[in-house]
């Protein structure tokens, strides 16, 4: 499996989150208290939004986050307000640069923790779904489709499934879709997933799978409250009251900084305030009515 970091809030550079903390992304990379594998190795990547750009940047690298130099560099000099972080452990697919997160279409980016059960047996069916005539006003997607990822072919199935204009909606026909296609191939667990999706502005991040047992994922307390808790911590009076972060696992051991994000569920971070919603699978339009 993969973990992941989420931020939106005060621009930072990038390395003050990736590699300052007690408990940071580098040092999960090798030491992961949380994850299936303790040491993910399998590749990482980077990805950020600017104000002089209305698409992300992305680093992606096919080695080990912990001794790359150009992650080093890149990171202690790019400040960005909304980024992604994600160090990759294979769940069977490639090593290679196209197959690492995050993924990027137009000015959306997405990220994956968990696995497709059986996605050898079911890819051929969920790739067939990438761009039906359900919308057919959409430019065509399957062409940019880089890697041999469940991952990715997640993200291009939500965005076939109109993930511009309902991301929760489009994401819930994604995870629908993966079920009726596993339990089809007799997967009695299709899907594990946590993700995180953007478009420069907002964040959505999802947890779930079909057995009910998801990887872990947890967001920050509220800045004002953490101050509160925390008089003496520094690094909280350069930071806005509207600064969280969602990560795979907590970065440091601070009393009240992490909450876990409940079984189930979907959370919008966003200018005002945040939401937390359940979250269930739906099957797309035509499936539901086959």
């Amino acid at each position: 499996m993969c973990r992941w970091i989420a931020y939106s809030g005060t621009p930072v550079l990038l390395s003050q989150v990736l590699f300052e903390p007690e408990h940071s992304l580098i040092d999960q990379s090798l030491h992961s208290r949380m994850g299936v594998e303790t040491t993910n190795g399998d590749g990482f990547g980077v990805g950020w939004y600017t104000r002089d750009a209305d698409t992300p940047a992305v680093l992606r690298d096919l080695g080990p986050a912990w001794n790359n130099r150009n992650l080093l560099e890149v990171t202690h000099h790019v400040r960005s307000g909304l980024f992604f972080a994600h160090i990759r452990a294979s769940t069977g697919t490639a090593v290679q640069q196209t197959n690492c997160h995050p993924f990027v279409n137009g000015r959306w980016m997405w990220m994956h923790n968990g696995a497709i059960s059986g996605f050898h047996r079911l890819r051929r069916d969920l790739a067939l779904a990438v761009d039906p005539a359900l919308y057919p006003d959409y430019p065509a997607l399957y062409p940019d489709i880089e890697g041999s990822t469940d991952s990715e072919l997640m993200f291009f199935l939500a965005l076939t499934f109109g993930l511009p204009e309902d991301p929760p909606g489009a994401v819930a026909r994604m995870a629908g879709l993966v079920e009726q296609a596993g339990h089809a191939h007799d997967v009695q667990h299709p899907l594990q997933m946590t993700i995180a999706v953007a478009d420069g502005e907002r964040i959505w991040v999802f947890r779930y799978s079909s057995e009910g047992r998801s990887r872990s994922l947890y967001f920050s307390t509220k800045v004002d409250a953490l101050r509160a808790l925390h008089p003496d911590a520094a690094f909280l009076r350069d930071i806005s009251d509207e600064t969280r972060l969602v990560v795979s696992e907590p970065l440091g051991a601070l009393p009240g900084a992490w909450n876990e994000v409940p079984e189930s569920s979907y959370g919008i971070i966003q200018r005002g305030e945040d939401m937390l919603h359940s979250f269930r699978p739906a099957l797309p339009v035509d499936s539901a009515r086959s």
